[in-house]
């Protein structure tokens, strides 16, 4: 595969966006709490309506055996109850009434319908407080010795009823009547009403409750992954070498792996940059010896000197660590100084000035030895340009890091910028000494996917070299 494919599917995978892990817990709680509670609730109120129901039946049943029981049928006459002990009966109005209806006796109230048996039966008693009560349209009328409850719209209100038909006997004399207790339903919606309130209340206080123990629960869950994060940026920074916290057994054995793969990295990177060193050396000290021989000419010389170029130019960008340096991180400040303060010797008769403005957080991503090599090419290239005065200044924001170095030297023409960057351009054509090293700057900006811009510095007047490093 070749490197245009995989840059193709890296970028692709992180155009990919894949839900975090807590995102996908918090998620799952929402769904638990916005689905769980409401169905409790829901049922907790349906539980609720039935035994408030249940309750409203029994009691309407009790009444209607307590009326039963204070009522007789003696020589024709139905005797019924004049005083109650529930007090709702004796009040007009109260919103507990009792009525009795008589069947024709002549009729078998079985073969009636009910709109049949509403036509055969009359309005024979009521408690007092059903006084202003005239129409008992809607009543049930349910077999002898049988009893029915149900909802109705009686006399203009919503009502439970509890219709039972009995049948008094006097010698041969049968009197089928139904006795009606009803309810209005104020008190039943009522309760209910109050139940539901302080059922949302609870539900609302649950859920807070609920959110506030997952917010707790998640944050002790992903604390090994943050801890993980915290320790892979301690690492990518440079201030440590491998994961070293203690995790759990799900996660260790990736750890384990990591820690292998750093440290076979790192020594792996060093025998290779020393096996480099050793090429180096094995290819200089013939070079040297040819050079040093009496018997070579001047051209032999040249091409000489012409493959020591090569060889340092190719071996510095072979030891480049590039993107494989993702953990590897050095403060750009100490190094500007340390340079700066070499130049300073180098150049003593120049008597250059030096500014400097580096932030003391500045980090580049990468080796210590390409940051180096890197600004100690152009550093050095805007002494040896310089009149008086160089620059450098330092950049950080969220996702890049800008370094830009400056001379008040003569600057390099719009023309030559673009050129003296191409590979074959001679570094020593230009004489105030910009195009030495910059095939290194470069290969080396650009193995970390950084870009170089070359420009005039307003301030100073000279060339501006600007480095541009993406840290996301």
């Amino acid at each position: 595969m070749t490197d245009s494919s995989l840059n193709a599917s890296a970028e692709k995978t992180r155009t990919l966006k894949v839900p975090s892990l807590k995102s996908r817990l918090v998620i799952s709680a929402m769904v638990m709490l916005f689905v769980l509670l409401p169905a409790i609730g829901l049922t907790l109120d349906n539980a609720f309506g039935k035994h408030l129901l249940k309750a409203v039946e029994q009691e309407l049943t009790a009444h209607s055996y307590s009326i039963l029981a204070e009522t007789d049928y003696i020589d024709g006459e139905l005797l019924t109850p004049t005083n109650f002990l529930e007090s709702q009966f004796n009040v007009i109005d109260s919103g507990l009434y009792a009525l009795i209806t008589e069947l024709n006796s002549t009729v078998e109230i079985e073969t009636l319908s009910a709109a049949q048996a509403e036509e055969q039966s009359g309005l024979i008693w009521h408690s007092d407080s059903a006084l202003n009560i005239t129409a008992i349209n809607s009543l049930h009328y349910p077999p002898q010795g049988e009893r029915t409850f149900y909802l109705v719209n009686f006399a203009g209100q919503a009502m439970f009823v509890s219709s039972f038909s009995v049948n008094f006997a006097d010698l041969d004399q049968d009197m089928p009547v139904t006795l009606h207790i009803a309810k209005s339903q104020q008190d039943f919606m009522a309760a209910q009403k109050a139940f539901r309130q302080q059922l949302l209340v609870w539900l609302v206080i649950i859920a807070v409750v609920f959110a506030a123990i997952m917010w707790w629960w998640l944050s002790w869950t992903l604390k090994p992954l943050k801890q993980l994060t915290t320790e892979l940026k301690t690492i990518e920074q440079g201030d440590s070498e491998s994961v070293a916290g203690q995790y759990p057994m799900e996660v260790q054995p990736a750890i384990n792996q990591l820690n292998n793969l750093l440290s076979n990295e790192q020594t792996q990177r060093l025998r290779y940059r020393n096996a480099l060193a050793n090429l180096a050396h094995s290819l200089k000290t013939p070079l040297a010896t040819i050079t040093s021989a009496e018997a070579v000419s001047f051209e032999v010389q040249q091409e000489v000197n012409k493959i020591n170029q090569i060889v340092e130019h190719q071996l510095k960008r072979a030891q480049s660590a590039g993107q494989s340096a993702w953990r590897l991180s050095v403060d750009i400040k100490p190094c500007v100084e340390k340079l700066l303060a070499a130049m300073a010797k180098i150049y003593r008769d120049k008597a250059i000035a030096t500014s400097v403005n580096i932030p003391e957080h500045a980090k580049f991503k990468g080796d210590g030895a390409d940051l180096m090599e890197i600004l100690g090419n152009l550093i050095d290239n805007a002494f040896k340009a310089a009149k008086s005065q160089v620059a450098v200044t330092v950049i950080c924001r969220s996702s890049e890091v800008i370094m830009q170095i400056a001379d008040d030297g003569v600057g390099i023409s719009a023309d030559e910028r673009d050129s003296i960057m191409q590979r074959g351009v001679r570094v020593d054509t230009y004489e105030q000494g910009h195009g030495i090293g910059l095939a290194i700057v470069r290969d080396l900006v650009t193995s970390y996917q950084g870009e170089v811009h070359i420009k005039q510095d307003h301030k100073l007047g000279g060339a501006l070299f600007e480095l541009l490093f993406r840290t996301k």
